[in-house]
């Protein structure tokens, strides 16, 4: 409640500000002020029909696909409030008079519709960026009721507040009005990045950099208005991971500085340069560090697999070779031909999939009676009496069912083989058709050794993505930033050559 109060007072008390000043000039002048307060409704309006469209998008999308726009908003809502904070760091001394002065050129133009648009932009922007701060703060509050109460007032005060502006009643010093609360939303800005990490994570954007750091557990008890300010308030979990807690430092500690930076020491235009551009070649040489000395993980897997029999006793091996699963079993060879059946997710891993023909095959021959007894493990089938069926027997034989294999990087992870033998026969003095099935040796990978594999490889899937986080997106990131200082200097130093030095009448500008 406290975070979106002072929220809706920050912004709303800019947007107030504006239309006091508006509306002074206005009257002023003796212009009629209902074509101003119209726009003003209109980019309220426009205002709360944004945050009730990305209210209503979020909640009609499935559960991951609601934290992934979460993470978009939050970090929308962090370079919004960034941008105005920095601005007003800037500004805030002289925002009332650059206001005026703004407002007295409008109004020079003889026609009030400048004035009027001016408000309906000013309103609409802090509207907008109201909108998505609130939203973002909205999801990581605790209850948005009471969120919604806290902007509700904050947005009140600042319309109280701007009225008094624009009677003369309040006097109020806007740059420590700003100041001190920017500090609040720095804070607040924070934890709405560590919530956009949260939720990205949530969202399987980002698998790296999830290692516990802290336990502040016992900073803030579940229920406890202690609680309530660090991860209702100001968005810190109670168990912040390594991303969140670099991320939040390296926002904070750079934003306070800038903020509480004393005004008798804040470097001029050419030290501010060479600041950015020792910031900037910081971030290069980090981020050729992380390039060069962050290690690609790599695996290995056992060329063959212990296989099991139906009832747990080790039978042998198997391995991939190509296409083909080659069996061991009682030290006796045997191979079958696998085609590739797609890829899918095996025991957390993603694993190829290999499967043996499944098409039943038949063969026919004339079998006696010993050679049954022999083909069913020493004695003869159910139905079978040798009395009264001597034989000869026309017997068909039909191999049913497949191998089943997942493999990864030509390894297999796990495999099953469920092939047996089912005989048909007739004849040799049987009434009616007999069938029966033949003990085999139907095996499966030991379930410990895929176990163990899946295990194995869910660390290498870990260390990839850590890999690819640390060594790839950190680096681009800093190289990003190393780009946004020099291009910053480069501007800087471009909008200073091109100010016009004052000179005397006919005596000649000298240029460096």
């Amino acid at each position: 409640m406290l975070a979106t109060f002072i929220i809706g007072l920050r912004e709303g008390l800019e947007a107030a500000l504006i239309v006091s000043i508006v509306a002074t000039f206005l009257k002023r002048n003796g212009q009629p002020l209902r074509p101003m307060w119209i726009g003003v409704g209109a980019a309220v309006a426009l205002s709360i029909l944004v945050g009730v469209v990305l209210s209503v998008i979020e909640s009609s999308l499935p559960q991951a696909a609601q934290e992934g726009m979460e993470s978009i908003i939050n970090a929308i809502a962090v370079v919004l409030v960034t941008t105005m904070i920095l601005w007003m760091a800037k500004h805030a001394r002289g925002m009332k008079r650059e206001l005026e002065t703004a407002a007295s050129t409008a109004l020079a133009s003889g026609t009030s519709r400048a004035l009027v648009l001016m408000a309906f932009l000013a309103v609409l922007k802090e509207g907008f960026e109201t909108s998505v701060f609130l939203l973002a703060t909205f999801s990581a509050a605790s209850s948005t009721w009471f969120a919604a109460a806290g902007a509700v007032l904050g947005i009140a005060a600042a319309v109280v507040l701007g009225y008094g502006l624009y009677t003369g009643g309040v006097k109020l010093n806007l740059a420590k009005f700003f100041k001190y609360t920017s500090v609040f939303l720095v804070l607040v800005a924070a934890g709405l990045l560590v919530s956009a990490l949260r939720t990205a994570h949530e969202a399987g954007w980002l698998n790296a950099g999830q290692q516990r750091t802290l336990d502040l557990a016992w900073l803030a008890p579940t229920g406890s208005v202690r609680g309530a300010v660090l991860t209702g308030v100001l968005g810190i979990p109670a168990d912040p991971r390594l991303v969140e807690l670099l991320a939040w430092l390296a926002y904070v500690v750079p934003m306070l500085l800038i903020i509480f930076w004393p005004q008798a020491y804040r470097p001029g235009a050419a030290a501010s340069r060479r600041i950015k551009a020792a910031a900037a070649a910081g971030c290069a040489l980090v981020a050729a560090a992380l390039m060069i000395g962050v290690r690609t993980p790599s695996v290995s897997l056992p060329a063959s697999a212990p296989i099991v029999g139906s009832s747990g006793s080790r039978l042998g091996t198997a391995e991939l070779l190509g296409t083909t699963v080659r069996m061991v079993i009682d030290g006796h060879p045997s191979e079958v031909t696998v085609m590739d059946a797609g890829t899918t997710v095996h025991n957390g891993v993603t694993a190829k999939v290999l499967r043996s023909d499944a098409t039943p095959s038949d063969i026919k021959r004339t079998a006696s009676l010993s050679e049954l007894a022999l083909l069913n493990g020493g004695r003869l089938p159910v139905g079978v009496v040798a009395e009264r069926n001597p034989g000869p027997f026309a017997l068909t034989e039909s191999l049913r069912g497949q191998v089943t294999a997942y493999a990864v990087d030509g390894r297999l992870i796990d495999a099953t083989d469920d092939r047996r033998v089912v005989d048909t026969i007739s004849g040799g003095g049987l009434d009616t058709v007999r069938t029966f099935t033949l003990p085999g040796n139907t095996w499966t990978v030991d379930p410990a050794y895929v176990a163990s594999t899946a295990s194995t490889l869910g660390d290498y899937t870990s260390a990839q993505a850590e890999h690819r986080f640390w060594r790839w997106v950190v680096p681009g990131v800093l190289l990003l930033a190393a780009a946004a200082l020099l291009a910053a200097a480069w501007r800087s130093r471009r909008a200073e050559a091109v100010v016009p030095s004052q000179s005397p009448v006919g005596v000649p500008i000298s240029t460096p």
